[in-house]
């Protein structure tokens, strides 16, 4: 009996070590995997591909924006952030930089969806979301854009375009109006107006005009959505960012979220 129990005794030792070493293994093999995302802000393209890949790392352009302060061509942002642990072959995701905003956003109000769409792209610029509205008159017209023309500050070269469609009382998608610029009351009037709701309020400091009477513009966003750090002094108590975006495709009742000054 008692070199049953001593050879089941080494038996269980023996499976434990291998259980150990089998987990040992495993766990080199895991981490052998993985690696740390280099950080690739104000990298060439060819740099930051040369950086990922010296990694084992995937990398993907995901986003162009405008940026006074990183020079076109170069990486803005990234996600994953630099540092971070991933598994080998996993994609980092990246926004090239277009450099300081040089094309003047065209008047396209009036004009029909392929000229529009056309000296969009004459310019440089992106065709971004187009929806449509019921309205009087010929359809495909365009009655609105975002950014208005010759806007200046955009963070990105995409335009979108609002049409004229025939009337229809079942339609209830649309295009997202602008609400920056506009005090919280009128940004909730018009929201209202269009079938929509403010979910929530965040309020941000920035500085404050010194002119009472002065007119509140709009600020221009970064690739983060916050305000830039050249966005000119607006009024408390002004819309200065909303989600979702100017332009962007909603529908009745959808909710809006937007950062107000104070």
């Amino acid at each position: 009996m008692k070199r049953f129990f001593n050879i089941l005794l080494g038996a269980m030792a023996m499976l434990a070590v291998a259980l150990i070493s089998a987990f040992i293994t495993m766990r080199l093999a895991i981490h052998g995997r993985e690696v740390k995302v280099p950080n690739l802000a104000g990298l060439t393209l060819s740099e930051a591909s040369q950086a990922a890949s010296a990694k084992g790392l995937n990398l993907n352009v995901e986003n162009r924006f405008y940026s006074a302060s990183v020079a076109p061509g170069h990486i803005l942002a990234q996600s994953p952030a630099s540092g971070v642990t991933v598994r080998r072959e996993w994609t980092v995701r990246v926004t090239e930089s277009l450099g300081a905003q040089k094309v003047s956003v065209p008047d396209l109000i009036g004009q029909t969806e392929r000229p529009a769409s056309i000296l969009i792209r004459r310019v440089s610029l992106d065709l971004g979301t187009v929806a449509q509205m019921p309205a009087t008159g010929e359809p495909g017209i365009v009655l609105a854009q975002t950014p208005t023309p010759n806007a200046s500050g955009i963070d990105r070269p995409r335009v979108s375009l609002l049409l004229s469609a025939p009337e229809d009382p079942a339609a209830t998608a649309f295009v997202m109006p602008s609400l920056t610029g506009l005090t919280f009351a009128s940004a909730a009037a018009r929201a209202a107006a269009a079938g929509l709701h403010i979910a929530s309020l965040e309020d941000v400091t920035l500085p404050v005009s010194p002119s009472p009477n002065a007119l509140p513009p709009a600020a221009p966003s970064t690739a983060t959505g916050a305000p830039s750090p050249s966005a000119p002094i607006v009024q408390p108590g002004t819309v200065v960012d909303q989600i979702p975006l100017a332009g962007y495709r909603v529908e009745k009742g959808d909710a809006v979220h937007i950062k107000l000054t104070h």
